[in-house]
């Protein structure tokens, strides 16, 4: 497996994309390299040798376990069963809820964090990382969901919040967040608090992109605009956009000089087929989470890997046109027109 205690790292292909089956191998490689290395840890305390301690949980590490999830979806799942599927199609992660998206906006009432029972059965029954939501300003669950071991806690506009004026201080958690933004002053309000990683909102459960869309279009607008500032060295400019926006100056120039979000950033919210998941990373996700357009479809199992697929070759006409293939249209969940919807119905506007 390995030579001279190394790993050969799989050739890039496609633009520099590694081929899904070549992504697997390496990762394969990895587990075994850790555990290799739990293993030797463990043997040198058992021979009273002197060890480094382990840093846990710093920004760092915080940051790097989410950069190992680009080019990647997570997706939404109520049981086991469905983490399994999400597991056998290729996502990166899996994210626990009571309800789906979908299923949260039908039924009404208030929606609050998994079943912490059921999120344990997930991570005891898949291997890829689990998350799950806890409510916007709810640090209690939060808390909880750290004690349980999950890998990512999303602190969502799905759920009901409990202060959409105060958001978790995510600095107190060794586990990673992630936030929901619709524009950049919003993102980086996010990340200021503590925030490891970002996502487009859109309008969860609706089975509608267009909103992901047109978040992402903003945030790109705004990152293309402290950018212009930064090469021209106006720096007076980023500051005065800091300060319009209500945003810590020092993540506005940051962003200038980075000329993206300092974090990773996903798209959310209505994405449900293939072709849904090549936009966003057209538009320039680094991954994407998929809530209600897999599992309130008929076809489940097609679309999570057609979605999957989608993802990894978004920048390959043909690869897409083949993961389209896959599913049909007449399985696809049955969207929602946001223009339809009520101001008090859309959970975009959670939180900001």
């Amino acid at each position: 497996m390995f030579s001279k205690g190394h790993m050969r790292v799989p050739r890039a292909d496609r633009g520099g994309t590694l081929k899904l089956v070549d992504s697997y191998t390496f990762l394969e490689r990895l587990y075994s390299l850790i555990y290799e290395l739990l293993e030797f840890r463990d043997r040198a305390k058992e021979e009273g040798l002197e060890l480094i301690p382990l840093k846990v949980s710093t920004p760092l590490v915080r940051y790097g376990f989410i950069s190992m999830l680009k080019g990647g979806v997570i997706m939404d799942v109520t049981n086991v069963k469905q983490a399994e599927v999400a597991e056998d199609a290729g996502a990166v992660g899996v994210m626990v809820l009571d309800k789906l998206p979908y299923d949260v906006r039908a039924s009404g009432g208030v929606a609050r964090t998994a079943d912490l029972n059921v999120i344990a059965e997930v991570m005891n029954s898949i291997t890829i990382p689990v998350s799950a939501k806890c409510r916007i300003g709810h640090r209690e669950e939060a808390k909880l969901l750290e004690e349980v071991g999950v890998d990512l806690v999303d602190e969502s506009e799905v759920l009901t919040p409990v202060d959409e004026r105060s958001h978790i201080n995510k600095w107190e958690f060794r586990t990673p967040f992630v936030n929901g933004a619709r524009d950049l002053p919003e993102a980086l309000r996010r990340i200021h608090e503590g925030a490891s990683m970002i996502r487009t909102k859109g309008e969860p459960g609706t089975g509608n992109v267009a909103e992901a869309v047109r978040h992402m279009r903003l945030v790109n607008r705004d990152i293309a605009t402290l950018r212009g500032y930064y090469l021209s060295g106006d720096v007076e400019a980023v500051r005065l956009y800091s300060r319009e926006s209500k945003t810590p100056y020092e993540l506005a120039l940051l962003t200038a000089k980075l000329g993206r979000l300092p974090v990773v950033n996903f798209a959310a919210g209505g994405i449900a087929t293939p072709a849904d998941a090549a936009l966003m990373m057209w538009l320039g996700a680094d991954g994407v989470f998929v809530g209600s357009g897999i599992f309130k479809s008929s076809d489940p199992e097609n679309r999570a890997r057609a979605i999957v697929l989608a993802t990894t070759y978004y920048d390959d006409p043909e690869t897409v046109v083949e993961a389209q293939r896959m599913v049909s249209e007449k399985a696809a969940m049955l969207g929602i027109d946001i223009r339809t919807l009520r101001p008090e119905q859309l959970m975009q506007v959670r939180g900001e």
